[in-house]
């Protein structure tokens, strides 16, 4: 008696031997399934059974008639009766099978497969944050800048549209990228790098800006060409396949994001304006600036953190192109000399050592064991390159060409909540980012001269102003913001999340945001220790800037690893997961659009007639919408929808060698 799994790696080792080595017939029988195997001469293949007879003969006509077609000539074909298309296996585990592996023990972030690649995701990702963040530090100053005579309600609308024209590119073009992704002329890795290339020359463009107009085109330019979030998700699920490893390996991606908000704004605060920051090493008759202090830096003041966030987004494109493996199971198959160039390149700093991949059944490259689990849905595929002699074949297997789900098939009811809850979380959070921005360079309100005359704050609602920090205390705040989202991603999420389940894990992290919001705008009436117009100052100041983001990061670490693992579950055929995480990536832009846009036009029009806290009013009352649509959001098993010739019921696997 030998279980399943020994009988596949007994089939592993029968590839090399010869195959004129005969050996008495034996039955197998695995010990956790009824299946019954037979092992005669190095072959294995279950036993068939007389109701199982002609299905068995069904699949031995399936190869003849392959190999009388000449579609694998000379090889000796391994043939798997499975459910699904080639290279579409979905990610996830059978309803059936949710229930045990919910008993396991979590799984730890050294037991996560493929770290080389995720990595390279993780350093692509953190691309975005860091410029993003790190605007966020020194926007309200660069657009007083551009025209100093505008005023604060007319810069917090600039604000807002400048911080939405990224995500509202994004939102025309996302779906674009992710069709792209999915195709046979496209790929995941090319868009990835097109995302990281063009968004490198959008913030060089963005950096050297002399106007709002021409700020605004830049940003727009590295939104369209950018579809990455989307992508990345995609080869996340492409390369974590197993149900019990997403709930880690989808943190990673948001987890990056709060390692970007921590680096971002400081690099932003501590770079922005060297001349007027650092004049003894910048300005006139400085260490570098010499006489009149350095030109671009005078000319340009806040080029030099866009100049950072350039290189950091050019060097992970490099990463991207000498390490990362294109995951759609079709293309992985497409010659990739940048991966070629990046594995000698490696060899040779490294003195000949040979990076440490799967390892695939001899003559098989695109076989590996794993795809053998029971966790995945299988089709018919065939599996090896060998000839009848046992030797590699010099002729190339023919490219197989998936089916795939037409794109009107793609909206079930599912998907449809899924994407409408996806985008109101979406909007609230970008709009809080946006604004929380504003607010903290927002002068504060000054009683001795009021923008109104006989203006007087009364109340718990009639008050306003922001609280005035400089770009260095404003990368400390966003700096308090990652910190916290990374303490409680690392050492909270994994527990809880394996116990509550992501589904009920992510409705209740929705419940939390109203809250942070509702609070927001009181920090205003905390008292502080210096007066204004000078900038909030205090422990107690301090204390609530803390609280408040401890309560929306609290939410928030929940809530995004959720809704990526939800968008991606929601998925209703694996063909289309690319589309799928596109159409996610596209729905979340554009709401990231919309809200940054009414919410600086309100945050504008609450600092004149005297509420601060209208704009935070207006996102709380999105996010009690978003929690009640998230109770009607489902957790899918990635293959709703069957095409023909599919079953629901994963069959038994045919292994069969032939002679």
């Amino acid at each position: 008696m030998i279980s399943e799994n020994e009988a596949r790696d007994s089939l592993a080792s029968s590839s090399t031997s010869s195959k004129n080595s005969q050996k008495p017939e034996s039955v197998v029988t695995s010990t956790n399934s009824s299946k019954e195997y037979l092992h005669d001469g190095g072959n294995i293949y279950p036993k068939v059974h007389s109701s199982d007879s002609s299905s068995q003969s069904s699949s031995d006509e399936k190869i003849d008639a392959a190999n009388s077609r000449g579609r694998w000539p000379n090889e000796q074909t391994l043939l798997l009766n499975t459910s699904i298309q080639a290279g579409t296996a979905s990610p996830h585990i059978d309803e059936g099978e949710q229930a045990p592996a919910a008993k396991e023990k979590p799984v730890t972030w050294s037991s996560l497969p493929r770290k080389d690649q995720l990595l390279i995701l993780t350093l692509a990702r953190l691309s975005e944050p860091l410029t993003q963040t790190s605007l966020g530090a020194y926007l309200f100053y660069q657009l007083k800048s551009f025209d100093s005579s505008l005023s604060d309600s007319t810069i917090a609308s600039q604000a807002g549209i400048l911080q939405a024209a990224f995500p509202g590119s994004q939102f025309l073009t996302a779906m674009l990228w992710g069709r792209i992704s999915d195709s046979e002329w496209g790929g995941r890795k090319r868009v990835l790098l097109v995302g990281l290339l063009g968004t490198t020359f959008s913030v060089i463009g963005f950096g050297f800006s002399r106007s709002f107009t021409s700020a605004t085109i830049f940003r727009c330019l590295g939104g369209a060409l950018n579809g990455n979030i989307g992508v990345m998700r995609t080869m996340v699920a492409e390369i974590i396949k197993e149900k019990k490893y997403q709930s880690r390996a989808f943190l990673i991606l948001p987890m990056t994001f709060n390692i970007g908000v921590i680096v971002g704004p400081v690099l932003g605060g501590l770079l922005a304006d060297p001349v007027g920051s650092y004049p003894s090493v910048f300005g006139p008759d400085s260490l570098l600036g010499g006489k009149n202090g350095v030109y671009w830096m005078t000319k340009w003041p806040y080029a030099l953190p866009n100049l950072m966030s350039a290189i950091f987004l050019f060097a992970s494109a490099c990463a991207v192109i000498l390490g990362l493996e294109e995951t759609d199971e079709i293309l992985k198959q497409r010659p990739d000399y940048g991966l070629r160039f990046g594995k000698w390149l490696r060899r040779k700093l490294c003195g000949g050592a040979r990076s440490h991949d799967y390892n695939a059944l001899p003559g098989d490259d695109s076989f590996a064991p794993e795809r053998l689990s029971t966790d995945l849905e299988l089709q018919p595929t065939p599996t090896s390159a060998t000839s009848r002699t046992g030797q590699l074949s010099d002729k190339p297997i023919l490219p197989i060409r998936r089916r795939k789900l037409p794109l009107r098939r793609i909206w079930t009811r599912n998907v449809i909540t899924t994407l409408i809850a996806h985008g109101l979380l979406a909007m609230h959070v970008g709009t809080f980012n946006s604004l929380w921005y504003i607010y903290l360079s927002t002068p504060r309100f000054d009683p001795s001269h009021p923008d109104h005359l006989n203006y007087v704050q009364r109340g718990p609602i009639h008050f306003t102003g922001g609280l005035s920090l400089p770009p260095p205390r404003i990368g400390l705040a966003l700096a308090i913001l990652g910190v916290i989202g990374i303490t409680l991603q690392l050492l909270l999420y994994p527990q809880l999340s394996h116990r509550l389940g992501t589904a009920l894990s992510y409705r209740l992290s929705l419940l939390l945001f109203p809250f942070a919001y509702i609070l927001a705008p009181y920090l205003s009436l905390i008292p502080s220790t210096t007066k204004a117009p000078y900038p909030v100052a205090g422990i107690l100041v301090w204390a609530g800037i803390t609280g408040i983001l401890f309560i929306q990061v609290l939410a928030r670490t929940f809530a995004l690893p959720a809704t990526a693992i939800l968008v991606n579950n929601c998925c209703p055929h694996p063909s289309v997961l690319g589309t799928v995480h596109g159409l996610g990536q596209s729905v979340s832009s554009a709401t990231r659009t919309v809200g940054p846009i009414l919410g600086g036009w309100i945050f504008g029009r609450g600092l004149k007639i005297g509420v601060v806290g209208m704009a935070w009013w207006f996102i709380a009352g999105i996010a009690i919408i978003g929690s009640i649509a998230g109770t009607f959001v489902k957790e899918g098993d990635g293959h709703e929808i069957l095409l023909e010739g599919e079953e629901r019921e994963q069959v038994n696997k045919t292994v069969r060698g032939g002679s």
